[in-house]
């Protein structure tokens, strides 16, 4: 390669020769020894990507490079540099890389999306984004939204250091969950809503199930049908039913199947509305019609984090509220991290990202030691159902750190002891407590992590739906709590065969479809958990250990 293009690249002149000798066993070395604009412009030729050029400093002043503003921060008054020295470190996470800031200031003449593998920043970018559109508009109103109360507290919480010198701000961005948003807006406009929950759900589908007569289909398979087709397009007639795409269904019906299928769903709709109840797709769905004939939004914009796991009927509210208005719609998301929703077609629900759609490519958050081992659990590139694509083959980490460790031992009093030690040598190592996490799959195995956290004799708490750390204490949670979350040290513990994917999962399966969509979550949901270690991962099963870590130490 010729020196005038590596200079370009950032390398200083002194390493040509070094760089040119390369090899894929020194790289990750010799990157630790250069400037970190060309350290990832090597790392994503080594991933067959194309870095860009850097800009020349000729006519610019040097603070205005976009390289200089990844480092510093311009502060143009002595009250600013106070409140500099003020912030908390958290302050310093919430940091634009220029290449972040471009997608965050940019103007989009329709709903737009931002994506990007586990710790490239696109929560930072969608905070930022909500910031600037207020910022940007003094009179708007700014949803930040995403699909779980405990993600939306987080991104309150990340908000506040962003604007904690603009309270204006934060009177016109309101941060809630999607649903608890959708209950707030049906009980201002529409009345009290009284919400059907699965439970309930289920028993309404066991009753008439029964009353439906002799059939092949099981419960599951009548759940999944109204959660996934009947409820989440909110059908209310025979020909809405017999006619939609079964999108992800991979049974066949015939008619005379389809007929008894929605006699059954029928039942489950009147006993709701005996019962003067509503579901949540209900809600979503009632609002979104209200916003169209209104023709007035209750919010100018929305930028929604964690996107991948917004259901059918919060997608249609969103592109209502939006509609194609210039930048009206902002999503940040990851198709690798989904693991509640079933894909569907956004394209169909007025949403179309195409053309504004941008992946993120370098990761801030996590090693490429610990990055690279991850994403063997999924595919270099995932497509959506409207055929965009996210490739996360020319991703690149900016720093280096230990391989991941992957124990696999005889016995749960065996994985204690290893996890125990393992947390005993990070302590040893300078890290404190609230800097680890232990994840498991679910609650049935969190017994095993409070006891490796006990044989340390340190203190920990596992943490509820609220996800609230506590310093000087390790965290422990399930995998589905893990999003959102971030450890200097990360241990995944009991992955194990039939825990994960869990076993109770693959034999409701109602259908092929239903299958692969279960592999698929469950691969997600290791991948989440492990990609929330910064520095150091140990992934430990007891034998028979789960299938999926034959795909994470595979070379």
């Amino acid at each position: 390669m010729k020196d005038d293009v590596l200079l370009g690249y950032g390398v200083p002149a002194e390493w040509l020769d070094d760089v040119r000798l390369v090899t894929e066993d020194t790289l990750l070395a010799l990157s630790d020894h250069l400037p970190a604009e060309a350290a990832e412009a090597l790392l994503e030729l080594a991933t067959g990507g194309k870095p860009h050029l850097r800009q020349s400093v000729v006519g610019m002043k040097a603070l205005d490079h976009p390289d200089a503003q990844r480092r510093f921060r311009v502060m143009g008054t002595i009250e600013e540099l106070q409140r500099a020295f003020d912030y908390p470190w958290e302050k310093w996470a919430i940091f634009l890389h220029p290449e972040q800031r471009e997608l965050v200031e940019r103007s989009y003449n329709g709903p737009a999306r931002v994506s990007g593998s586990a710790g490239t920043g696109k929560t930072i970018v969608a905070i930022h984004r909500a910031a600037h559109l207020a910022r940007m508009n003094p009179n708007a109103r700014v949803l930040l939204t995403t699909f779980s109360d405990p993600l939306a507290n987080a991104l309150e919480a990340r908000l506040r250091q962003l604007i904690s010198s603009e309270p204006r701000l934060a009177e016109q961005i309101v941060v809630h969950s999607l649903n608890t948003i959708g209950l707030q807006l049906y009980k201002a406009h529409l009345g009290q809503a009284s919400v059907a929950g699965r439970d309930l759900i289920i028993e309404l589908l066991k009753e008439a199930s029964k009353s439906a007569g002799a059939h092949k289909f099981g419960l599951h398979f009548l759940v999944t049908e109204w959660e996934h087709v009947v409820d989440a397009w909110q059908l209310h007639t025979w020909e809405s039913y017999r006619d939609v795409a079964r999108l992800g269904r991979k049974t066949r019906l015939a008619e005379p199947q389809r007929r008894l299928l929605w006699s059954i769903s029928e039942q489950v709709r009147a006993a709701l509305k005996s019962r003067n109840m509503i579901t949540y797709a209900g809600i979503f769905n009632t609002l979104a019609a209200a916003i169209v004939e209104s023709g007035k939004p209750p919010f100018d914009f929305a930028v929604v984090d964690e996107a991948q796991d917004i259901s059918i009927s919060q997608l249609r509210f969103l592109a209502a509220l939006g509609g194609d208005r210039a930048n009206a719609l902002f999503f940040a998301g990851d198709l690798g991290q989904r693991i509640f929703q079933q894909s569907f077609s956004w394209k169909a629900l007025g949403v179309d990202v195409r053309g504004r759609s941008r992946t993120l490519r370098v990761n801030y958050r996590t090693s490429h030691q610990i990055r690279m081992q991850a994403d063997r659990l999924l595919a270099p590139k995932v497509t959506d159902v409207d055929n965009n694509i996210e490739d996360r083959s020319d991703t690149v980490s900016v720093f280096n750190g230990p391989p991941p460790v992957i124990r696999i031992v005889n016995s749960e009093a065996e994985e204690i002891e290893t996890v125990s030690h393992w947390l005993f040598e990070q302590v040893t190592a300078g890290l404190l407590p609230h800097e680890l996490g232990l994840f498991v799959r679910s609650e049935a195995q969190l017994d095993r992590a409070t006891a490796a956290a006990k044989k340390a004799a340190m203190p920990f708490k596992v943490l509820d739906e609220r996800v609230e750390a506590a310093s000087g204490h390790i965290s422990i949670s399930t995998m589905h709590l893990a999003k959102g979350l971030e450890f200097r040290a990360v241990a995944v513990m009991a992955c194990d065969d039939e825990i994960i994917p869990l076993q109770e999962r693959i034999e409701t399966v109602g259908d092929d479809a239903d299958l692969q969509e279960v592999y698929d979550t469950e691969r997600h949901l290791l991948y989440v958990a492990c990609t929330r270690a910064r520095d150091h991962l140990l992934v430990t099963s007891v034998q028979p250990a789960s299938e999926f870590l034959d795909d994470l130490r595979k070379d």
